[in-house]
């Protein structure tokens, strides 16, 4: 297959996904179930798609796993994102550092 053919197909995926939802739900959604369940969906994907990735990505799941309590807390306080990045990066590099002290990591 070229390149120009996986560009179509995940551009008529792509259509679809954002036309599907238009064209079934004509009428406004009066669920409050419903509409609670819509609203958590994206931060439920996202978590799910991230949390294995934050734990993992340093190589090791001790310095991934402080620098996720260092996000959190943060966050929770409604500290910037820039903020709330910067410390995480901040929490992996001197984690790693400690670890190598000890020479566990």
């Amino acid at each position: 297959m070229s390149i120009y053919m996986y560009i179509a197909v995940m551009a008529l995926t792509t259509y679809l996904i954002r036309l599907l939802p238009m064209t079934i739900f004509r009428k406004p959604i009066r669920s409050r179930f419903l509409k609670s369940f819509l609203h958590y969906v994206p931060y439920a994907c996202l978590s799910a798609m991230t949390f294995p990735g934050i734990l993992t990505s340093t190589g090791n799941v001790i310095s991934g796993a402080s620098a996720l309590i260092v996000a959190v807390i943060l966050a929770y306080f409604g500290r910037s994102l820039i903020t709330v990045a910067l410390s995480s990066s901040c929490a992996v590099l001197i984690t790693q550092w400690l670890l190598a002290l000890a020479g566990i990591g």
